[in-house]
Protein backbone atom coordinates (compact mmCIF):
# COMPACT_ATOMS: atom_id res chain seq x y z
CA UNK A 1 0.00 0.00 0.00
CA UNK A 2 1.20 3.83 -0.59
CA UNK A 3 0.24 6.83 0.09
CA UNK A 4 -1.77 9.08 -1.95
CA UNK A 5 1.10 11.11 -3.50
CA UNK A 6 2.96 8.11 -4.14
CA UNK A 7 5.88 8.92 -1.80
CA UNK A 8 6.36 5.80 0.75
CA UNK A 9 4.59 2.49 0.61
CA UNK A 10 3.80 0.92 3.65
CA UNK A 11 2.34 -2.34 5.19
CA UNK A 12 0.29 -1.73 8.39
CA UNK A 13 0.25 -4.34 10.45
CA UNK A 14 -2.47 -5.52 13.24
CA UNK A 15 -1.33 -6.51 16.53
CA UNK A 16 -3.29 -8.08 19.34
CA UNK A 17 -4.77 -6.22 21.79
CA UNK A 18 -2.63 -5.53 24.99
CA UNK A 19 -3.46 -6.13 28.69
CA UNK A 20 -4.44 -2.80 28.89
CA UNK A 21 -6.62 -2.02 26.55
CA UNK A 22 -9.93 -3.09 28.83
CA UNK A 23 -12.89 -2.20 26.13
CA UNK A 24 -11.36 -3.31 23.60
CA UNK A 25 -10.61 0.72 21.99
CA UNK A 26 -7.32 0.98 20.14
CA UNK A 27 -4.20 1.73 21.57
CA UNK A 28 -1.87 3.53 19.07
CA UNK A 29 1.49 3.73 18.97
CA UNK A 30 3.86 6.68 19.85
CA UNK A 31 0.08 8.15 21.39
CA UNK A 32 -1.05 8.66 17.75
CA UNK A 33 -4.55 9.05 18.72
CA UNK A 34 -4.21 10.54 21.95
CA UNK A 35 -4.12 8.38 25.39
CA UNK A 36 -5.56 5.14 25.39
CA UNK A 37 -6.47 2.87 28.23
CA UNK A 38 -3.51 3.55 30.92
CA UNK A 39 -2.18 1.03 32.84
CA UNK A 40 -2.81 0.94 36.80
CA UNK A 41 -0.11 2.88 38.00
CA UNK A 42 -1.26 5.70 35.74
CA UNK A 43 -4.97 5.86 37.38
CA UNK A 44 -4.05 8.10 40.60
CA UNK A 45 -7.68 9.39 41.31
CA UNK A 46 -10.51 7.96 43.25
CA UNK A 47 -13.90 8.83 43.75
CA UNK A 48 -13.57 11.51 46.19
CA UNK A 49 -10.83 13.30 43.83
CA UNK A 50 -12.90 13.22 40.92
CA UNK A 51 -15.88 14.72 43.16
CA UNK A 52 -13.98 18.02 43.47
CA UNK A 53 -12.02 17.75 40.05
CA UNK A 54 -15.50 18.44 38.61
CA UNK A 55 -16.91 20.78 41.26
CA UNK A 56 -13.52 23.06 40.95
CA UNK A 57 -13.94 23.37 37.33
CA UNK A 58 -18.30 23.66 38.05
CA UNK A 59 -18.31 26.48 40.51
CA UNK A 60 -16.35 29.44 38.88
CA UNK A 61 -17.96 32.79 37.88
CA UNK A 62 -21.02 31.92 36.42
CA UNK A 63 -22.97 31.98 39.68
CA UNK A 64 -21.33 34.92 40.74
CA UNK A 65 -22.02 36.73 37.99
CA UNK A 66 -24.59 35.59 35.44
CA UNK A 67 -27.89 35.70 37.61
CA UNK A 68 -28.08 39.29 36.89
CA UNK A 69 -28.79 38.47 32.73
CA UNK A 70 -30.83 35.87 33.36
CA UNK A 71 -33.49 37.44 35.42
CA UNK A 72 -33.24 40.18 33.16
CA UNK A 73 -34.20 37.85 30.06
CA UNK A 74 -37.02 36.38 31.71
CA UNK A 75 -38.56 39.10 33.91
CA UNK A 76 -39.36 36.08 36.43
CA UNK A 77 -38.66 34.96 40.14
CA UNK A 78 -39.94 31.61 39.24
CA UNK A 79 -39.00 30.86 35.43
CA UNK A 80 -35.43 31.88 36.56
CA UNK A 81 -35.03 29.56 39.65
CA UNK A 82 -36.84 26.82 37.59
CA UNK A 83 -34.28 27.76 34.69
CA UNK A 84 -31.46 26.67 37.50
CA UNK A 85 -32.89 23.91 38.45
CA UNK A 86 -34.01 22.47 34.96
CA UNK A 87 -30.46 23.37 33.70
CA UNK A 88 -29.37 21.10 36.59
CA UNK A 89 -31.71 18.20 35.24
CA UNK A 90 -30.74 18.71 31.68
CA UNK A 91 -26.62 18.61 32.86
CA UNK A 92 -27.47 15.29 34.24
CA UNK A 93 -29.02 13.93 30.96
CA UNK A 94 -26.23 15.41 29.14
CA UNK A 95 -23.77 13.63 31.91
CA UNK A 96 -25.79 10.11 30.86
CA UNK A 97 -24.71 10.29 27.66
CA UNK A 98 -20.79 11.14 27.89
CA UNK A 99 -21.19 8.20 30.76
CA UNK A 100 -21.79 6.06 27.80
CA UNK A 101 -19.24 7.10 25.61
CA UNK A 102 -16.58 7.58 28.48
CA UNK A 103 -17.50 4.04 29.88
CA UNK A 104 -17.13 2.80 26.37
CA UNK A 105 -14.02 4.54 25.28
CA UNK A 106 -12.00 5.30 28.72
CA UNK A 107 -9.17 7.31 27.02
CA UNK A 108 -8.98 10.90 28.04
CA UNK A 109 -10.04 13.49 26.19
CA UNK A 110 -13.93 13.95 25.97
CA UNK A 111 -15.65 14.31 23.19
CA UNK A 112 -13.19 14.68 20.96
CA UNK A 113 -12.98 11.15 21.00
CA UNK A 114 -16.72 10.84 20.96
CA UNK A 115 -16.75 12.74 17.87
CA UNK A 116 -14.18 10.91 15.87
CA UNK A 117 -15.82 7.11 16.40
CA UNK A 118 -18.93 8.50 15.76
CA UNK A 119 -17.96 10.47 12.53
CA UNK A 120 -15.40 8.68 10.89
CA UNK A 121 -16.06 10.27 7.49
CA UNK A 122 -14.82 12.57 5.88
CA UNK A 123 -11.77 11.53 8.17
CA UNK A 124 -10.32 13.96 10.83
CA UNK A 125 -13.49 16.73 9.79
CA UNK A 126 -14.78 15.94 13.40
CA UNK A 127 -10.88 16.53 15.53
CA UNK A 128 -10.41 19.51 13.18
CA UNK A 129 -13.32 21.30 13.87
CA UNK A 130 -13.10 20.58 17.46
CA UNK A 131 -8.91 21.73 17.82
CA UNK A 132 -10.16 24.85 15.97
CA UNK A 133 -13.03 25.42 18.72
CA UNK A 134 -11.67 24.48 21.95
CA UNK A 135 -8.21 26.28 20.96
CA UNK A 136 -10.35 29.73 19.75
CA UNK A 137 -12.96 29.28 22.47
CA UNK A 138 -11.07 27.76 25.28
CA UNK A 139 -10.21 31.25 27.00
CA UNK A 140 -10.42 32.18 30.10
CA UNK A 141 -11.54 35.92 29.29
CA UNK A 142 -14.81 35.89 31.10
CA UNK A 143 -13.50 34.75 34.16
CA UNK A 144 -10.60 37.41 33.92
CA UNK A 145 -13.11 40.03 33.45
CA UNK A 146 -15.06 39.13 36.52
CA UNK A 147 -11.99 39.25 38.36
CA UNK A 148 -11.32 43.00 37.18
CA UNK A 149 -14.45 44.42 38.22
CA UNK A 150 -14.85 42.51 41.76
CA UNK A 151 -11.43 43.35 42.19
CA UNK A 152 -12.29 47.24 41.86
CA UNK A 153 -15.72 46.51 44.09
CA UNK A 154 -13.18 45.27 46.67
CA UNK A 155 -11.44 48.31 46.66
CA UNK A 156 -14.30 50.93 46.37
CA UNK A 157 -14.04 51.91 43.22
CA UNK A 158 -17.23 49.95 41.39
CA UNK A 159 -17.38 50.98 37.42
CA UNK A 160 -19.16 49.36 34.61
CA UNK A 161 -17.27 47.30 32.24
CA UNK A 162 -14.35 49.49 30.19
CA UNK A 163 -10.80 49.25 29.90
CA UNK A 164 -9.51 49.48 33.99
CA UNK A 165 -11.81 46.25 34.39
CA UNK A 166 -10.19 44.97 31.32
CA UNK A 167 -6.70 45.99 31.98
CA UNK A 168 -6.74 44.46 35.43
CA UNK A 169 -8.25 41.20 33.65
CA UNK A 170 -5.49 40.52 31.09
CA UNK A 171 -2.75 41.37 34.31
CA UNK A 172 -5.00 38.70 36.20
CA UNK A 173 -4.32 36.27 32.72
CA UNK A 174 -0.59 37.33 32.43
CA UNK A 175 0.15 36.43 35.86
CA UNK A 176 -1.88 33.21 35.97
CA UNK A 177 0.12 31.94 32.57
CA UNK A 178 3.19 33.08 34.01
CA UNK A 179 2.96 30.72 37.26
CA UNK A 180 1.80 27.59 35.29
CA UNK A 181 4.30 28.10 32.96
CA UNK A 182 7.36 28.68 35.64
CA UNK A 183 6.29 27.78 38.95
CA UNK A 184 3.86 24.79 37.89
CA UNK A 185 3.80 23.03 41.26
CA UNK A 186 3.02 26.98 42.67
CA UNK A 187 -0.30 27.15 40.14
CA UNK A 188 -1.33 23.73 40.79
CA UNK A 189 -1.28 23.72 44.23
CA UNK A 190 -3.02 27.45 44.27
CA UNK A 191 -5.68 25.73 42.06
CA UNK A 192 -6.42 22.72 44.30
CA UNK A 193 -6.55 25.64 47.34
CA UNK A 194 -9.02 28.15 45.45
CA UNK A 195 -11.00 25.49 44.46
CA UNK A 196 -12.02 24.11 48.39
CA UNK A 197 -12.64 28.18 48.68
CA UNK A 198 -14.82 28.52 45.95
CA UNK A 199 -17.05 25.96 47.84
CA UNK A 200 -16.79 27.94 50.85
CA UNK A 201 -17.55 31.20 49.16
CA UNK A 202 -21.01 29.54 47.75
CA UNK A 203 -21.58 27.84 51.03
CA UNK A 204 -21.20 31.61 52.56
CA UNK A 205 -23.77 32.94 50.55
CA UNK A 206 -26.14 29.99 50.91
CA UNK A 207 -26.30 30.31 54.60
CA UNK A 208 -26.79 34.11 54.30
CA UNK A 209 -29.46 33.52 52.09
CA UNK A 210 -30.98 31.50 54.99
CA UNK A 211 -30.60 34.48 56.95
CA UNK A 212 -32.20 37.15 54.84
CA UNK A 213 -35.24 34.97 54.60
CA UNK A 214 -35.31 35.08 58.18
CA UNK A 215 -35.32 38.80 57.86
CA UNK A 216 -32.06 39.76 58.68
CA UNK A 217 -30.89 42.17 56.14
CA UNK A 218 -29.55 45.60 55.99
CA UNK A 219 -31.86 46.62 53.51
CA UNK A 220 -35.92 46.43 53.53
CA UNK A 221 -37.48 43.69 52.34
CA UNK A 222 -37.74 43.11 48.25
CA UNK A 223 -40.93 41.00 48.37
CA UNK A 224 -39.64 39.13 45.10
CA UNK A 225 -40.88 36.02 46.04
CA UNK A 226 -44.79 37.42 46.10
CA UNK A 227 -45.83 36.86 42.32
CA UNK A 228 -43.19 34.05 42.08
CA UNK A 229 -44.94 33.32 38.39
CA UNK A 230 -45.35 36.54 37.15
CA UNK A 231 -43.56 38.04 34.46
CA UNK A 232 -42.62 41.44 34.82
CA UNK A 233 -41.36 44.47 33.05
CA UNK A 234 -39.33 46.67 34.40
CA UNK A 235 -36.12 48.94 33.61
CA UNK A 236 -33.76 46.91 32.06
CA UNK A 237 -35.59 43.40 32.56
CA UNK A 238 -38.31 41.11 31.63
CA UNK A 239 -37.31 41.28 27.77
CA UNK A 240 -39.29 38.18 26.99
CA UNK A 241 -39.20 36.31 23.49
CA UNK A 242 -37.49 33.29 22.30
CA UNK A 243 -33.84 34.76 22.14
CA UNK A 244 -34.15 35.99 25.55
CA UNK A 245 -34.84 32.35 26.66
CA UNK A 246 -32.59 30.96 24.71
CA UNK A 247 -29.34 33.45 25.68
CA UNK A 248 -30.51 33.45 29.07
CA UNK A 249 -30.16 29.43 28.84
CA UNK A 250 -26.97 29.47 27.34
CA UNK A 251 -25.76 32.02 30.49
CA UNK A 252 -26.95 28.95 32.77
CA UNK A 253 -25.46 26.50 30.91
CA UNK A 254 -22.19 28.51 31.09
CA UNK A 255 -22.54 28.48 34.77
CA UNK A 256 -23.02 24.51 34.54
CA UNK A 257 -19.97 24.27 32.26
CA UNK A 258 -17.27 21.34 33.81
CA UNK A 259 -19.50 18.82 34.87
CA UNK A 260 -17.90 16.49 31.80
CA UNK A 261 -14.51 17.42 33.55
CA UNK A 262 -13.65 14.06 34.88
CA UNK A 263 -14.26 12.74 30.79
CA UNK A 264 -11.24 14.64 29.71
CA UNK A 265 -8.91 13.21 32.43
CA UNK A 266 -10.68 9.60 32.35
CA UNK A 267 -7.20 7.68 31.51
CA UNK A 268 -6.53 8.84 34.77
CA UNK A 269 -9.61 7.66 36.88
CA UNK A 270 -9.33 4.38 39.28
CA UNK A 271 -11.46 1.88 38.26
CA UNK A 272 -13.31 4.79 35.70
CA UNK A 273 -16.61 2.61 35.69
CA UNK A 274 -17.52 2.85 39.13
CA UNK A 275 -15.85 6.45 39.59
CA UNK A 276 -17.45 7.93 37.07
CA UNK A 277 -20.79 6.57 37.86
CA UNK A 278 -20.68 7.74 41.45
CA UNK A 279 -18.77 10.82 40.98
CA UNK A 280 -20.49 12.68 38.38
CA UNK A 281 -23.93 12.22 39.57
CA UNK A 282 -22.72 13.47 42.98
CA UNK A 283 -20.93 16.06 41.95
CA UNK A 284 -23.96 17.59 39.75
CA UNK A 285 -26.34 16.93 42.16
CA UNK A 286 -24.88 19.23 45.09
CA UNK A 287 -24.15 22.05 42.65
CA UNK A 288 -27.50 21.82 41.33
CA UNK A 289 -28.69 21.79 45.22
CA UNK A 290 -26.19 24.83 45.58
CA UNK A 291 -26.91 27.37 42.38
CA UNK A 292 -30.35 27.42 43.41
CA UNK A 293 -30.04 28.05 46.72
CA UNK A 294 -27.92 30.92 46.04
CA UNK A 295 -30.09 31.90 43.90
CA UNK A 296 -32.78 31.95 46.20
CA UNK A 297 -30.15 34.34 48.32
CA UNK A 298 -30.31 36.89 45.46
CA UNK A 299 -33.51 37.10 45.79
CA UNK A 300 -33.89 37.65 49.00
CA UNK A 301 -32.06 40.63 49.49
CA UNK A 302 -31.37 42.23 46.20
CA UNK A 303 -34.95 44.65 44.92
CA UNK A 304 -35.37 43.09 40.87
CA UNK A 305 -34.30 46.17 38.96
CA UNK A 306 -31.10 46.28 41.52
CA UNK A 307 -30.42 42.34 39.97
CA UNK A 308 -31.27 43.04 36.87
CA UNK A 309 -28.29 45.93 36.32
CA UNK A 310 -26.08 44.61 38.48
CA UNK A 311 -24.06 42.82 35.32
CA UNK A 312 -21.11 40.68 36.68
CA UNK A 313 -21.23 42.11 40.33
CA UNK A 314 -24.50 40.26 41.72
CA UNK A 315 -22.54 38.78 44.47
CA UNK A 316 -20.83 41.74 45.74
CA UNK A 317 -24.43 43.62 45.62
CA UNK A 318 -25.60 40.86 47.97
CA UNK A 319 -22.99 41.68 49.99
CA UNK A 320 -23.77 44.93 50.63
CA UNK A 321 -27.26 44.50 51.04
CA UNK A 322 -26.52 41.76 53.92
CA UNK A 323 -23.79 43.43 55.73
CA UNK A 324 -24.40 47.11 55.28
CA UNK A 325 -21.53 49.87 53.28
CA UNK A 326 -19.01 48.35 56.23
CA UNK A 327 -15.37 47.34 56.17
CA UNK A 328 -16.66 44.00 55.92
CA UNK A 329 -18.77 43.95 53.23
CA UNK A 330 -16.23 45.62 50.96
CA UNK A 331 -13.94 42.55 51.69
CA UNK A 332 -16.37 40.00 50.85
CA UNK A 333 -16.57 41.01 47.12
CA UNK A 334 -12.53 39.86 47.56
CA UNK A 335 -13.28 36.71 48.35
CA UNK A 336 -15.20 36.19 44.77
CA UNK A 337 -12.57 37.85 43.13
CA UNK A 338 -10.41 35.25 44.77
CA UNK A 339 -12.86 32.58 43.34
CA UNK A 340 -12.23 34.00 39.77
CA UNK A 341 -8.82 34.12 39.75
CA UNK A 342 -9.27 30.10 40.72
CA UNK A 343 -11.20 29.71 38.04
CA UNK A 344 -8.78 31.23 35.74
CA UNK A 345 -6.13 28.60 37.36
CA UNK A 346 -8.41 25.69 36.46
CA UNK A 347 -9.39 26.43 32.80
CA UNK A 348 -5.86 28.17 32.07
CA UNK A 349 -4.30 24.63 33.41
CA UNK A 350 -6.66 22.21 31.64
CA UNK A 351 -6.80 24.11 28.12
CA UNK A 352 -2.75 24.57 28.02
CA UNK A 353 -2.52 20.73 28.05
CA UNK A 354 -5.26 20.17 25.54
CA UNK A 355 -3.48 22.65 23.77
CA UNK A 356 0.03 20.68 24.11
CA UNK A 357 -1.88 17.57 23.00
CA UNK A 358 -3.54 18.87 19.54
CA UNK A 359 0.23 19.82 18.74
CA UNK A 360 1.44 16.45 19.52
CA UNK A 361 -0.92 15.05 18.01
CA UNK A 362 -0.01 17.00 15.13
CA UNK A 363 -3.53 18.81 14.24
CA UNK A 364 -2.09 22.58 15.23
CA UNK A 365 0.12 24.19 12.67
CA UNK A 366 3.59 24.48 13.94
CA UNK A 367 2.69 21.20 16.13
CA UNK A 368 6.78 20.99 17.23
CA UNK A 369 6.54 24.58 18.90
CA UNK A 370 3.00 24.33 20.99
CA UNK A 371 3.79 20.66 21.79
CA UNK A 372 7.12 21.98 23.54
CA UNK A 373 7.97 21.56 27.11
CA UNK A 374 10.80 23.99 27.16
CA UNK A 375 12.42 25.67 29.10
CA UNK A 376 10.71 25.02 32.33
CA UNK A 377 9.35 21.44 31.58
CA UNK A 378 6.03 22.83 31.36
CA UNK A 379 3.82 23.51 28.40
CA UNK A 380 4.73 27.14 28.54
CA UNK A 381 4.02 27.81 24.38
CA UNK A 382 0.26 26.10 24.98
CA UNK A 383 -0.21 28.61 27.89
CA UNK A 384 1.11 31.18 25.65
CA UNK A 385 -1.54 29.66 22.66
CA UNK A 386 -4.01 30.50 25.76
CA UNK A 387 -2.80 33.61 26.78
CA UNK A 388 -3.13 35.21 23.29
CA UNK A 389 -6.74 34.02 22.33
CA UNK A 390 -7.98 34.99 26.33
CA UNK A 391 -6.40 38.77 25.75
CA UNK A 392 -7.67 38.85 22.24
CA UNK A 393 -11.12 38.21 23.09
CA UNK A 394 -10.80 40.97 26.29
CA UNK A 395 -9.60 43.57 24.14
CA UNK A 396 -11.73 43.40 21.25
CA UNK A 397 -15.11 43.51 21.99
CA UNK A 398 -15.92 47.45 22.04
CA UNK A 399 -16.10 49.15 25.47
CA UNK A 400 -19.65 47.97 27.02
CA UNK A 401 -21.26 45.37 28.92
CA UNK A 402 -18.78 42.29 27.40
CA UNK A 403 -19.18 39.96 29.70
CA UNK A 404 -22.17 38.77 28.56
CA UNK A 405 -21.48 38.77 25.14
CA UNK A 406 -18.04 36.48 25.97
CA UNK A 407 -20.42 34.14 27.76
CA UNK A 408 -22.93 33.83 25.26
CA UNK A 409 -19.65 33.35 22.12
CA UNK A 410 -18.31 30.52 24.78
CA UNK A 411 -21.08 28.22 24.95
CA UNK A 412 -22.56 28.70 22.03
CA UNK A 413 -20.47 26.39 19.77
CA UNK A 414 -20.30 24.20 22.47
CA UNK A 415 -24.13 23.65 22.22
CA UNK A 416 -23.02 22.31 18.50
CA UNK A 417 -20.82 19.94 19.48
CA UNK A 418 -23.09 17.97 22.36
CA UNK A 419 -25.73 18.54 19.94
CA UNK A 420 -23.64 16.11 17.77
CA UNK A 421 -22.59 13.63 20.51
CA UNK A 422 -26.19 12.79 21.85
CA UNK A 423 -27.05 12.66 17.89
CA UNK A 424 -24.10 10.43 17.28
CA UNK A 425 -25.23 8.07 20.73
CA UNK A 426 -28.48 7.85 19.04
CA UNK A 427 -27.54 6.92 15.77
CA UNK A 428 -25.12 4.25 17.37
CA UNK A 429 -27.85 2.65 19.20
CA UNK A 430 -30.27 2.57 16.39
CA UNK A 431 -27.81 1.21 14.18
CA UNK A 432 -26.57 -2.20 15.18
CA UNK A 433 -23.99 -2.67 12.15
CA UNK A 434 -21.96 -0.03 14.23
CA UNK A 435 -22.11 -2.84 17.44
CA UNK A 436 -22.01 -0.36 19.90
CA UNK A 437 -21.66 -1.06 23.57
CA UNK A 438 -21.11 0.31 27.03
CA UNK A 439 -20.85 -1.02 30.48
CA UNK A 440 -23.22 1.76 30.75
CA UNK A 441 -26.50 2.75 28.94
CA UNK A 442 -28.65 5.62 29.03
CA UNK A 443 -32.08 6.09 28.23
CA UNK A 444 -33.18 7.22 24.88
CA UNK A 445 -35.50 9.39 25.67
CA UNK A 446 -32.34 11.57 28.19
CA UNK A 447 -30.32 11.71 24.84
CA UNK A 448 -33.08 12.91 22.98
CA UNK A 449 -33.90 15.40 25.60
CA UNK A 450 -30.31 16.29 25.43
CA UNK A 451 -30.34 16.49 21.78
CA UNK A 452 -33.61 18.53 21.68
CA UNK A 453 -31.92 21.38 24.12
CA UNK A 454 -28.99 21.67 22.34
CA UNK A 455 -30.96 22.37 19.07
CA UNK A 456 -32.97 24.96 20.77
CA UNK A 457 -29.83 26.70 22.11
CA UNK A 458 -28.51 26.71 18.58
CA UNK A 459 -31.28 27.71 16.41
CA UNK A 460 -33.05 30.27 19.38
CA UNK A 461 -30.36 33.38 19.22
CA UNK A 462 -31.14 34.12 15.05
CA UNK A 463 -34.81 34.79 16.02
CA UNK A 464 -34.76 38.91 16.66
CA UNK A 465 -35.68 39.84 20.08
CA UNK A 466 -38.60 41.58 21.08
CA UNK A 467 -38.06 45.62 21.43
CA UNK A 468 -34.81 45.73 18.54
CA UNK A 469 -31.95 44.40 16.75
CA UNK A 470 -29.32 44.97 19.40
CA UNK A 471 -28.44 42.85 22.80
CA UNK A 472 -26.36 44.79 25.40
CA UNK A 473 -25.34 47.03 22.94
CA UNK A 474 -23.95 44.47 20.19
CA UNK A 475 -26.20 43.24 17.35
CA UNK A 476 -28.62 40.27 18.63
CA UNK A 477 -27.05 37.93 15.93
CA UNK A 478 -23.46 38.80 17.19
CA UNK A 479 -22.71 35.67 19.08
CA UNK A 480 -24.03 32.98 17.31
CA UNK A 481 -22.40 34.46 13.82
CA UNK A 482 -19.15 34.65 15.38
CA UNK A 483 -20.23 31.06 16.83
CA UNK A 484 -20.44 29.66 13.51
CA UNK A 485 -17.79 31.19 11.94
CA UNK A 486 -15.73 29.46 14.29
CA UNK A 487 -17.07 26.62 13.80
CA UNK A 488 -16.86 26.94 9.64
CA UNK A 489 -13.66 28.08 9.93
CA UNK A 490 -12.73 24.42 11.65
CA UNK A 491 -14.12 22.98 8.10
CA UNK A 492 -11.71 25.38 6.08
CA UNK A 493 -8.88 24.48 8.39
CA UNK A 494 -9.69 20.53 7.77
CA UNK A 495 -9.97 21.56 4.23
CA UNK A 496 -6.18 22.60 4.28
CA UNK A 497 -4.51 20.76 6.81
CA UNK A 498 -5.61 17.56 4.59
CA UNK A 499 -4.56 18.23 1.75
CA UNK A 500 -0.41 19.36 2.33
CA UNK A 501 2.19 17.15 3.57
CA UNK A 502 0.72 13.64 3.08
CA UNK A 503 4.05 12.09 4.28
CA UNK A 504 4.21 8.65 6.07
CA UNK A 505 6.21 7.78 8.98
CA UNK A 506 7.59 4.51 9.73
CA UNK A 507 8.07 4.96 13.52
CA UNK A 508 6.47 7.67 16.29
CA UNK A 509 8.39 8.66 19.50
CA UNK A 510 8.32 11.84 21.39
CA UNK A 511 11.02 14.06 21.45
CA UNK A 512 12.99 15.43 24.15
CA UNK A 513 11.35 18.82 23.10
CA UNK A 514 7.85 17.63 23.93
CA UNK A 515 6.78 16.71 19.90
CA UNK A 516 5.73 13.18 18.43
CA UNK A 517 8.28 13.13 15.46
CA UNK A 518 9.24 10.41 13.16
CA UNK A 519 12.61 7.69 13.26
CA UNK A 520 13.89 10.56 10.49
CA UNK A 521 13.32 13.42 12.85
CA UNK A 522 10.69 14.92 10.66
CA UNK A 523 7.67 16.27 12.69
CA UNK A 524 4.35 14.65 12.99
CA UNK A 525 2.27 17.19 11.53
CA UNK A 526 0.21 15.85 8.34
CA UNK A 527 0.41 12.51 8.51
CA UNK A 528 -2.59 11.44 10.57
CA UNK A 529 -5.26 11.63 8.22
CA UNK A 530 -3.58 9.05 6.04
CA UNK A 531 -2.63 6.97 9.26
CA UNK A 532 -6.37 6.71 10.12
CA UNK A 533 -7.41 6.00 6.49
CA UNK A 534 -4.65 3.07 6.29
CA UNK A 535 -6.25 1.74 9.72
CA UNK A 536 -9.94 1.70 8.92
CA UNK A 537 -9.78 0.19 5.82
CA UNK A 538 -8.29 -2.89 7.52
CA UNK A 539 -10.06 -3.08 11.33
CA UNK A 540 -13.86 -3.59 11.32
CA UNK A 541 -16.25 -1.13 13.68
CA UNK A 542 -17.21 -2.90 16.64
CA UNK A 543 -17.60 0.17 19.34
CA UNK A 544 -14.29 1.72 17.61
CA UNK A 545 -12.13 -0.81 18.21
CA UNK A 546 -9.15 -0.31 16.36
CA UNK A 547 -6.06 -3.04 17.85
CA UNK A 548 -2.63 -1.67 17.81
CA UNK A 549 -0.57 -1.47 15.05
CA UNK A 550 2.95 -1.39 13.11
CA UNK A 551 4.06 0.22 10.31
CA UNK A 552 6.86 -1.21 7.88
CA UNK A 553 8.20 0.70 5.27
CA UNK A 554 8.19 -1.40 2.13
Amino acid sequence: MSDRNGKRPVVVVLDPPSDDDESGNRIVAGGVAGDSAPNSSRRKIGAAGTVFLILNKMIGTGIFSTPSGIFAATGSVGITLSMWAVAGLLTLSGLSVFLEFGLAIPRSGGEKNYLERVYRRPLYLASSVFAVQIVLLGFSASNSLAFGRYVLLATGHPMPDGWIPRTIAVCCATTVVLLHGVLPKWGLGLTNALGVFKVLVLLLIVFSGFAALAGHRMVPDPHNFDDFWAIEKGDGYGVGGAYAYATAMLQVVYSYKGWENANYVLGELKNPQRTLKVAGPLAVISVTILYTLANVAYFAAIPKGELAKSEVIVAGLFFRNMFGDSALARSLPALVALSNIGNVLAVSFAHSRVNQELGREGILPWSRFWASTKPFNTPAASLFLHWIVTVTVLVAPPPGPAYNFIVNLYTYPNAWMNGFVAAGLIYLRFNKSEKWTSPFQTYLPVAGIYLLLNIFLVLAPFVPPSGGWSADGYPYYAYPLVGLGILFLGVAYWFFWTRTGNHLATKLDVGTNGERRSDDGKSFEDERPLLQEAEESLVGRGNGARHGYTRIDG
